[in-house]
């Protein structure tokens, strides 16, 4: 059984301090340094940080299958929230992270004055509309309650699903930004703004959910059999990446584990493991 990791603040803090006395090295040193001047130790295990599916799952299977013959030693901590595993990126508490899509940093960056960059694609995870008491997206009536993440991103996405599918209509422009208040007309339904991690946990208590591809996954949901409505993956800005601290993207460690994740290896993995829910998005660097 995976063990969930859980940093509380003051572990986090005595990381950071004691990453910013362990960097106060000497150029002579034989370790590789980043851009930023913090030395990359390459005989130590990178340590990345993830969700648990699929993103923890992929990352095990190149421990597994093809981490040694590149040399490469890796180490996976999982989290089961999306704040933690960026703060601990930008603390130094680990070397990395694999469970975001760029909408999303992009406004945790603005929030939170870090500085996260992505370094490769992986894949992507559609977003979904399930229910367990609805079979049908024109059963949806009035009067019914849809739960949503109460993330700017992804509350924004899962409004521009619902839109996408006329369960309700946005001001014009507003994108993937898109608020609750910007609802032009509900058709008569209710909302309800869960943290994404929690929203799977409240298919009981309403009538549909829209759940991250990774959370349904975790709480058996087939995005491509059980969803009522799931996003196009054509022109989908919503890739998942690896990520680093910036100034990190040169170490030799990432850059052997970017090397992987976009392997023909990974590739067949994810497409046999997740049959069409979960989709390889290599092809290109991530997004700037």
């Amino acid at each position: 059984m995976r063990k969930n990791i859980k940093i509380t603040a003051a572990v986090a803090s005595a990381a950071a301090l004691a990453l910013g006395l362990s960097a106060c090295g000497t150029d002579s040193d034989p370790a590789a340094k980043s851009e930023s001047g913090a030395k990359a130790d390459t005989s130590k295990a990178l340590v990345v940080a993830a969700s648990p599916t699929p993103h923890a799952d992929i990352l095990n299977f190149v421990k597994k299958n093809l981490a040694e013959k590149e040399g490469l030693k890796l180490e996976v901590k999982e989290f089961t929230d999306y704040v933690l595993p960026n703060t601990a990126t930008q603390s130094g508490q680990v070397d990395a992270n694999f469970f975001q899509h760029k909408p999303y940093l992009d406004d945790f960056n603005a929030k939170n004055k870090t500085t996260i960059v992505p370094v490769v694609n992986v894949h992507l995870e559609p977003l979904g509309l399930y229910s367990k008491k609805i079979k049908d997206l024109k059963d949806i009536k009035s009067g019914q309650t849809i739960a949503v993440p109460n993330d700017t991103t992804n509350g924004g996405r899962a409004l521009q699903l619902l839109a996408e599918n006329g369960l309700i209509t946005l001001k014009d422009g507003v994108g993937t930004s898109a608020k609750l208040s910007d609802i032009t007309d509900k058709k008569g339904l209710e909302f309800k703004e869960l943290e994404a991690a929690t929203v799977p946990r409240a298919l009981n208590d309403v009538d549909a959910a829209v759940i991250n591809g990774n959370y349904a996954l975790e709480a058996k949901l087939s995005p491509a059999k059980d969803s009522l409505a799931l996003e196009k993956a054509e022109g989908n800005p919503y890739a998942n990446f690896l990520a680093v601290k910036e100034g990190n993207e040169k170490d030799p460690r990432v850059e052997k584990l970017a090397k992987l994740l976009n392997s023909d290896e990974v590739k067949k993995f994810i497409e046999d493991t997740y049959k069409g829910s979960i989709i390889p998005a290599f092809g290109a660097p991530a997004a700037s």
